[in-house]
């Protein structure tokens, strides 16, 4: 979470903007990878055969997305490493048939913390340096990459917004604000839509068909390219295990949102898959040294510049705050806000244009969480003080989806007229769920501040006497070092290392 500029000047609440991006997204076709059931497609052959170039339409498509996913995603991340990834990226988006040339693509390194990819019409092409760094060598990120090109290949974007229509609201919180996609109709479900993150907005999933028919272009465009088709499966296995140790580490670091892979509910089931396919092809280039080289001191996790997930605390030192969330909530870190997910509530903090008059501000949090089309009505606002904060706060109450549900604004003054608040999602008469979290707001002192240092990915050789054991002490995490390593390298339980070999490890 960052400042953009002044924030009196913000007239578009993040929420609003968020869910505009969310409709604008559901048209381009942006979307995460899943591999599905067992099978080859046979329309995947006819796709690679009969493969259609980018259409006007679809460039201008592209282009009215890709500055606000910039924005979204954290901005691009300008690195030594990016014009390696561009390279790559370009080389796997040629062979689908899009474009004539490289230069028909826009490929991006996003400055995000999340496991992420996808491509969006128009020739445009995104990878998170999270998910990167996630990555044990070239094949593997071509494979990442060539998945999301194949569902733009097919045009599964067209089928994707009918459905996006079908299953949309006009308004927030099934009445309010603009269209927002429905999960299955729990209020939890409909929460993580309210207040996705970007990499939520942009998980609207395919059908089985269209994920086995992008499984199978991905596989094609790696052997097409000479690289050894099995590499999109050695790069789920990693991610399901990355995603495997977040889940045993919730409300610790884990990341709530759904991840690349994330609807399938059985991750061995996709490895298995993606293999079987990979078989069909030739191909055996992987460049695991090269790409080890490129991607070392890659920066892996937060950036302190948008604030820090630590444990249970989020701590931003430009802003000077922190605050902590429940046992068994998670956060994830946007670029313009903090998502905070549970079974059953959900909630953000983020900012708003603020005059000095903190009552309005929380007026106006409400009136932008309505939208133009309905007054959420409140209770009278109540002042207060936290951790010598002043605050204000009320709550109203909704029904969505035919459920009743509680709508909470709890804001903050800070100095230099800034103001921040939480907006919360919570079963009706369950509002007191985020109290400790209100109460926990609070200055983060010059000492806490510069004690906070960024991660780092390190690119090490083994030595004589070097185990995964030894090499997992020295990661910058305080909990499931070991499990960290492995799936960082995408090892084994059971292997071993030798001398020579380079691996990765996080430090600070």
């Amino acid at each position: 979470m960052q400042i953009k500029g002044d924030a009196r000047n913000v007239k578009e609440s993040n929420m609003a903007r968020r869910i505009r991006l969310l409709a604008m997204m559901a048209a381009a076709g942006a979307g995460a990878l899943v591999i599905a059931s067992d099978g080859i497609t046979p329309r995947a052959e006819a796709l690679v055969a009969q493969a259609q170039s980018i259409t006007a339409a679809e460039k201008r498509q592209g282009a009215e997305a890709h500055p606000q996913l910039l924005e979204e995603f954290g901005g691009a991340y300008q690195v030594p490493q990016t014009s390696y990834v561009v390279q790559v990226g370009k080389g796997i988006a040629v062979q689908s048939g899009l474009g004539n040339a490289r230069d028909d693509f826009t490929v991006t390194l996003l400055n995000s913390p999340v496991n992420n990819a996808f491509a969006i019409p128009g020739g445009y092409v995104y990878v998170t340096r999270q998910l990167l760094a996630l990555m044990n060598d070239e094949a593997e990120l071509a494979g990442v990459l060539g998945h999301e090109v194949g569902h733009v290949a097919a045009r599964h974007s067209e089928k994707r917004q009918k459905a996006a229509q079908r299953n949309s609201i006009i308004g927030l919180l099934g009445q309010i604000g603009a269209a927002v996609l429905l999960g299955d109709g729990t209020a939890g479900q409909l929460g993580q839509q309210v207040f996705g993150t970007g990499s939520q907005l942009l998980t609207l999933k395919y059908s089985r068909k269209q994920e086995e028919e992008a499984d199978d272009l991905g596989v094609r465009y790696l052997s097409s390219a000479g690289y050894d088709p099995q590499a999109l499966s050695s790069m789920l296995a990693s991610l399901a295990a990355q995603q495997a140790i977040d889940v045993r580490a919730q409300g610790g670091d884990a990341r709530s949102v759904p991840a690349w892979a994330s609807t399938h509910p059985d991750p061995a089931r996709r490895v298995t898959r993606a293999s079987t396919i990979a078989r069909q092809f030739g191909g055996t280039t992987r460049n695991r040294d090269i790409f080890l080289t490129r991607i070392d001191g890659l920066l892996y996790g937060d950036d302190p510049k948008q604030g820090m997930v630590q444990g249970r605390e989020f701590l931003h030192p430009e802003l000077g705050l922190k605050f902590a969330v429940p046992a068994g909530y998670a956060m994830q870190n946007g670029t313009t806000a903090v998502t905070v997910s549970g079974q059953s509530a959900q909630a953000q903090f983020t900012m708003g244009s603020y005059s000095g008059d903190l009552s309005r501000y929380v007026d106006q949090a409400f009136a932008a969480v309505g939208g133009a089309n309905q007054r959420i009505d409140y209770g009278q606002i109540q002042r207060t003080t936290v951790n010598g904060l002043p605050a204000a706060y009320a709550t109203g109450r909704v029904t969505a989806n035919r459920q009743v549900l509680d709508v909470t604004v709890f804001a903050y003054a800070f100095a230099n007229n800034r103001a921040y608040h939480f907006v919360a999602l919570t079963p009706a008469g369950q509002s007191g769920v985020f109290t400790p979290m209100y109460q926990s707001v609070r200055r983060l002192s010059g000492a806490e501040a510069t004690q906070i240092k960024p991660r780092r990915l390190r690119v090490v050789t083994v030595q004589r006497g070097d185990t995964i054991q030894r090499l997992a002490a020295r990661m910058a995490y305080d909990d499931l070092k070991a499990e960290r390593f492995i799936a960082l390298n995408g090892l084994s339980s059971t292997a071993t290392l030798a001398p020579g070999q380079k691996v990765k490890i996080v430090t600070y």
